[in-house]
């Protein structure tokens, strides 16, 4: 679709005629089938009465509620989430940064293998590539093979299960979006305005701090705010390369919903889950932008 397309389509929208409400009509059916229908069960849900284990009673209470935020359990729960979130996204993000600059200044093959490269892990499955780690980090997987034989560890270490390898995992699935948030508005980037600060005394570690990273901001925070939800609500690396000590609110709500049929618990905790990322991702957009309605630049 051509710019002159977009603009006509922006105008019928606009003017709010029998046209636009025509092309926004699918979108919103959509929306309202797949989104906001399951989460008003859900909320419904979450005010039911427990009854015996596995039943629920028809009900308007927040029993479910008050259950939540009284557990210790939880709480150490949401605390471990929210760390792992923290710890996975700055991981991510610092290296989506420098991955992403280098597909910026590369050109031709080496442009194209580093954007290939990135966009391939999104063509496998999630649960396998996160299964994939496993022999990789296992006490007798090739890691400690390959530190073992170069003399850098003297006895294996426990990458998985354990921390490290649930940060890991949930950093490789995390990085391509935060690649390509980033990537795409660095790609709009005028180099000229790098080079100018170098021609005024500015050192390369420099104008990348003063100059492209500003400029990358709204990237930045898009790969924040989409590493850090994904995180938080972690379940597949977590569930593969973590121990029972590397449980997240994720893992919890599926065992209610699953495994102990604790529909309106699991319904709770979701939505608290829901309202306490939401936010935090609203003051995290606040902070590197300076805005909440959107994110120029991307």
């Amino acid at each position: 679709m051509s710019e002159s397309t977009f603009a006509w389509l922006g105008e019928r929208i606009k003017r709010r005629d029998a046209g636009s409400v025509f092309l926004i009509a699918p979108l919103a059916a959509f929306e309202l089938v797949f989104f906001v229908v399951p989460f008003l069960i859900l909320v419904r849900m979450s005010l039911n009465a427990n009854a015996d284990p596995g039943f629920y009673q028809p009900a308007w209470t927040l029993e479910a509620y008050r259950a939540v935020l009284a557990s210790g359990l939880y709480r150490d729960l949401v605390v471990f989430s929210f760390k792992l979130g923290v710890i996975a996204t700055v991981v991510a993000v610092s290296l989506a940064l420098f991955y992403a600059y280098a597909a910026y200044r590369a050109d031709g093959l080496r442009k194209s293998l580093l954007l290939f490269s990135i966009i391939l892990p999104l063509l496998t499955t999630l649960v396998v590539k996160t299964y994939a780690w496993r022999p990789l980090l296992a006490p007798n997987g090739v890691l400690n093979d390959v530190l073992l034989g170069v003399g850098l560890i003297g006895s294996p270490i426990q990458f998985a299960p354990g921390i490290v390898g649930t940060v890991i995992g949930q950093v490789y699935i995390v990085f391509p979006y935060a690649v390509l948030s980033i990537y795409s508005v660095l790609s709009t980037l005028d180099w000229d305005t790098v080079e100018a600060a170098r021609d005024l005394g500015a050192s390369r570690p420099r104008s990348f701090l003063e100059v492209v990273v500003p400029e990358a901001l709204p990237g930045i925070a898009v790969a924040t705010v989409v590493s850090f939800a994904w995180s938080v609500g972690a379940y597949a690396a977590p569930s593969q390369l973590g121990s029972g000590a590397q449980t997240t609110f994720a893992m919890e709500i599926e065992s209610l919903m699953l495994t102990q049929f604790d529909y309106p618990t699991g319904a709770a905790f979701s939505l608290l889950m829901l309202a306490a990322m939401l936010v935090v991702s609203l003051g995290v957009m606040r902070l590197l932008t300076g805005s909440i309605g959107g994110v120029e630049g991307v």
